[in-house]
């Protein structure tokens, strides 16, 4: 079964095509970073607009990329929600009019579905079950996973997302958007010692999170500075942020793990790139004798690969899902714990 994947949640527009026995086929991907940055955030209104723009381009490059043609196509997988509506009625409607032109089934996917089960596209993929941390501009969220469909939320974060407070403290700091990958680069040439910000939650005896304190920290010493801020001086700050963030996800992803007796950690979502992230969490694994499994990075930010692939699987245990109504409708807000197991 070859199933085409189209993700539009926010500000990239992602297509894919995913062989159930030959594995991913094509991918295509494009980023509105350039085209957000004068506006140091994403405009709806754009985002929408640019999806518009792209998805039938990408379509093409991806089915030129697999060399098929679109009737091989065996049904269709888009991002129903959580994102932004415009953004994602885009996505619906251009996949529910392939369906229909195609005579194809359609099937709505949740963003968040895509994200966790991304890393089983690598070559060497975790098994069921394991603990998942999903980390992105919208969510911070710890989550056990048993199979498709099957999720049992830990924790998440009572305010700011863990790349909400990456890019507002950048923000702070003058960097230009997105400032999750800026403020990471800038921390490494930072003294750890320079300052030392508070861990939000990390002593709080349950999996939740809490970001907008550290976030209000960072603003308390960028105001003590002059205008002037020296360059030095904000690489230290940006190494103290990146560090107590850091921290803190490592500290609760321990804590999940002892409390389930699990052995196998998944990283997930756009924060899961962050190199600290990554060098932390593979030392406290080696220390605590668990695997952490990353998806390939050109998979942590929004895609059409992971779209295209929970597709697949929620279709392969469940056939009935494969259904040709083309009528559509978009979940701006869908609370994961709503998806229906497959």
């Amino acid at each position: 079964m070859i199933v085409l994947g189209l993700e539009s949640s926010c500000d990239e527009t992602g297509l894919a095509l995913y062989d159930t026995e030959q594995g991913l086929l094509a991918h295509a991907l494009h980023s509105q970073i350039a085209m957000h940055q004068e506006y140091g955030g994403v405009v709806p209104e754009l985002a929408s607009r640019d999806h518009i723009r792209r998805a039938i381009p990408l379509l093409e490059e991806v089915l030129i990329k697999a060399q098929l043609p679109r009737t091989a196509i065996d049904a269709i997988a888009y991002t129903q929600g959580p994102g932004l509506a415009g953004a994602l009625l885009v996505g619906a409607s251009v996949a529910c009019g392939l369906g229909l032109a195609l005579d194809k089934p359609v099937l709505g996917i949740h963003h968040l579905e895509g994200h966790l089960l991304s890393p089983l596209l690598a070559s060497k993929p975790p098994a069921f079950p394991f603990i998942a941390l999903l980390v992105s501009g919208g969510h911070t969220q710890l989550m056990r996973v048993d199979g498709v469909g099957q999720y049992q939320l830990l924790g998440e974060t009572l305010d700011d997302a863990a790349g909400e407070a990456f890019d507002k403290s950048a923000k702070l700091l003058g960097l230009s958007y997105p400032g999750g990958p800026a403020i990471s680069r800038l921390a490494e040439f930072g003294d750890p010692l320079a300052y030392k910000f508070p861990r939000p939650m990390l002593h709080s005896k349950d999996l939740n999170f809490s970001f907008s304190g550290l976030k209000t920290a960072v603003l308390t010493v960028v105001k003590t500075h002059t205008a002037n801020i020296c360059e030095q001086d904000k690489a230290n700050i940006a190494r103290g942020f990146v560090d107590a963030l850091v921290d803190v996800l490592v500290a609760k992803c321990v804590t999940a793990m002892k409390e389930h007796g699990m052995k196998r950690l998944v990283i997930a979502g756009g924060v899961g790139a962050n190199s600290q992230l990554r060098a932390a969490l593979t030392t406290a694994a080696t220390k605590r004798r668990f695997q952490v499994f990353y998806p390939e990075l050109e998979f942590c930010t929004d895609n059409g690969a992971m779209i295209a692939f929970a597709g697949a699987m929620r279709l392969k245990k469940n056939p009935a899902l494969a259904k040709r109504d083309y009528g559509f409708n978009v979940r701006p807000r869908w609370p994961l714990h709503e998806l229906e197991a497959a």
